[in-house]
């Protein structure tokens, strides 16, 4: 028998681990008021705000009106009688650096909810603006070249009420990192994620320690005075403060008027965990928008501000002709002022206020309130006049390779 393959194996074994780190961002980016773009010409786009990735300033630029180059073979020539198309081209801001990235494009189903791919990297890309390349070309730049046909998207559910919502995933590649794995020098595992907030809505769920019934609508809800107290100014003026008096203290009962029972459960599990449980899968649009509504009332009558917040927001992706006034009416009623806003600029499109005016909601709102609608017209115009006065600012076309 061979001796080396029966000689002992090294006392000493070490080893080591290679980590590519990377930095992940999504930048979007939504074009209302699509149609006025149509009709630029083929080298002018229309650019997004300036985002941060991996430490790198990034920008992209959306072009309208491309000529069409999908599918086209490098010896076809040019295609100037195809149909115009829309491209996108993501560009490093940042000087003097070279950045290795992964990025993709997607775009928003009006439809469904959720984005779809339309264009991915397979392999990293150079952005280089460090100015040290020679040739012809802007190396700061890549360009998607033609993706969809501007008849194809106006026919699909990517455009909806005039707006088109383009996401964008762009993957920084860092520095490769070296983890020395000796058990000699093992670092001590990190401890592990607090559970704190689980076993809370345990206790809850199995009713331990509960103080305080909760009646709403007839439905009996027990919860811990002390987490409503804490998560609520008002519960804590009726349970602890000057509003005492109006409940039965020893029996900790509060009456909640005017809100369903299933709305309060959501309300109170957002006071015990800070997040919201809500499935909407099994909701529809409509109905997964009313839910959020009742829930941002429940978090205005509550002063649950951090919840009303996230409502709000949600609520500002939500808008359409047809909830658009209500929207506003209720915006302003609970003290929402940047769905207010949202309202106006969604209105902020002749077309799209054309049919806001023929809507029932419009309708009951201006024989209810109607200095509120007034308001709501007023600056709808008035978004229109200031994007009519900077969406027209086009830069002089760039090529790019």
């Amino acid at each position: 028998m061979d001796s080396s393959s029966s000689s002992p194996r090294p006392v000493t074994r070490t080893a080591s681990r290679c980590i590519q780190e990377t930095a992940r961002g999504t930048h979007v980016f939504t074009v209302d008021g699509f149609s006025l773009h149509s009709s630029l010409g083929a080298g002018e786009y229309v650019e997004s705000g300036v985002f941060v990735v991996g430490g790198y300033e990034w920008r992209l630029r959306y072009y309208p009106d491309r000529d069409n180059d999908i599918g086209a073979d490098a010896d076809a020539g040019d295609d100037d009688d195809g149909e115009r198309c829309i491209s996108f081209v993501l560009q490093l801001l940042s000087k003097g650096v070279e950045v290795h990235a992964f990025f993709s494009f997607r775009l928003l189903n009006h439809e469904t909810g959720r984005s779809q791919l339309v264009y991915s990297t397979s392999e990293r890309h150079v952005f280089d603006n460090t100015g040290r390349k020679i040739g012809y070309g802007d190396h700061a730049y890549h360009d998607t070249g033609g993706l969809i046909t501007r008849g194809e998207l106006e026919e699909s559910a990517f455009l909806r009420d005039d707006r088109l919502v383009i996401e964008c995933d762009v993957t920084v590649i860092k520095r490769l990192r070296v983890i020395d794995r000796d058990h000699r020098r093992r670092r001590r595992p990190s401890p592990p994620a607090s559970d704190l907030s689980m076993d809370i809505v345990r206790m809850l769920r199995d009713k331990v320690g509960t103080d305080v019934l909760v009646n709403v609508a007839g439905e009996v809800i027990a919860a811990h005075g002390v987490v409503l107290a804490a998560r609520s100014p008002v519960f804590k003026a009726q349970l602890y403060g000057l509003m005492r008096p109006t409940v039965r203290w020893q029996q900790k009962q509060i009456a909640v008027h005017d809100m369903q029972p299933v709305v309060f459960r959501e309300l109170l599990h957002f006071m015990y965990t800070d997040s919201i449980s809500l499935s909407t899968d099994s909701l529809d649009r409509g109905d997964k928008t009313e839910m959020i509504k009742n829930l941002l009332v429940a978090a205005d009558r509550y002063a649950v501000d951090k919840l009303k917040k996230i409502c709000e927001d949600s609520l500002c992706e939500c808008l359409n002709v047809e909830n658009v006034v209500s929207m506003f009416a209720m915006a302003d009623q609970h003290s929402c002022y940047r769905l207010k806003d949202a309202c106006a600029e969604f209105m902020a499109s002749w077309e799209r206020l054309d049919r806001v005016v023929d809507s029932r909601e419009y309708g009951r709102l201006k024989r209810s309130s109607p200095a509120l609608l007034l308001d709501a017209v007023e600056r709808a115009v008035k978004s229109q006049k200031i994007r009519e006065e900077t969406c027209c600012h086009v830069e002089p076309s760039q090529k790019m390779f």
